[in-house]
């Protein structure tokens, strides 16, 4: 079963929707117990990134999380669902990420418009396997004022004023930077080639 997880934000009904169109079952997770039997687990990200952080925290769910995560099961963050992957962001510094990847989030430079807010189109990594299902480099919904930098396990790139990453993977750990559920035909496509996983 797939599990969403649920902290009390994170854009979850349009998330629950994109599942439902794609004909997949899925529980919203608030517990460890309901994460420890998920077959994949999907992590969106709406807001700030230290309120996350922390909601996971009262929740008891960052350790479970590290756990699934590292015993292979197939995990996809959603914005800030992706940057909670890397150990913290500019935007709140005093809290930890979960630390599966190093590097941090940073705000996008002063004399740029933020937050990033539209459409924009991503250019694929040739060894994405996510991206596998796009002929052409697709275009995708972003929200966001803080950007992961182009690192190890970058699988897309977007351009809003630099290069960032779009998107994310290593072995069973995919991100996002954009809105597949917000992202009409490109994001339920993206989003059965992950669930089909």
């Amino acid at each position: 079963m797939i599990a969403v997880v649920d902290y009390g934000a994170g854009n979850l009904r349009s998330v629950a929707n994109a599942l439902d169109a794609a004909g997949s079952p899925y529980v919203f997770a608030a517990s460890p117990e309901a994460l420890e039997t998920a077959s994949k687990i999907i992590l969106p990200g709406v807001g700030h990134f230290g309120q996350m952080m922390r909601a996971l925290d009262a929740l008891n769910l960052r350790a479970v999380l590290i756990d699934r995560i590292e015993a292979g099961v197939p995990f996809l963050g959603i914005c800030l669902g992706m940057q909670a992957l890397f150990e913290g962001s500019d935007e709140a510094p005093e809290v930890s990420g979960l630390g599966i990847f190093p590097g941090r989030s940073v705000r996008f430079p002063k004399d740029v418009r933020v937050p990033h807010m539209g459409w924009n189109q991503v250019t694929r990594q040739p060894s994405s396997r996510l991206m596998r299902v796009f002929q052409d480099d697709p275009w995708f919904y972003f929200a966001h004022s803080f950007y992961l930098p182009q690192n190890d396990v970058t699988a897309a790139l977007c351009e809003y004023s630099l290069p960032y990453s779009a998107a994310i993977e290593h072995e069973n750990i995919f991100g996002v930077q954009f809105h597949p559920e917000k992202s009409a035909d490109s994001g339920q496509l993206l989003l059965r080639g992950f669930l089909e996983r």
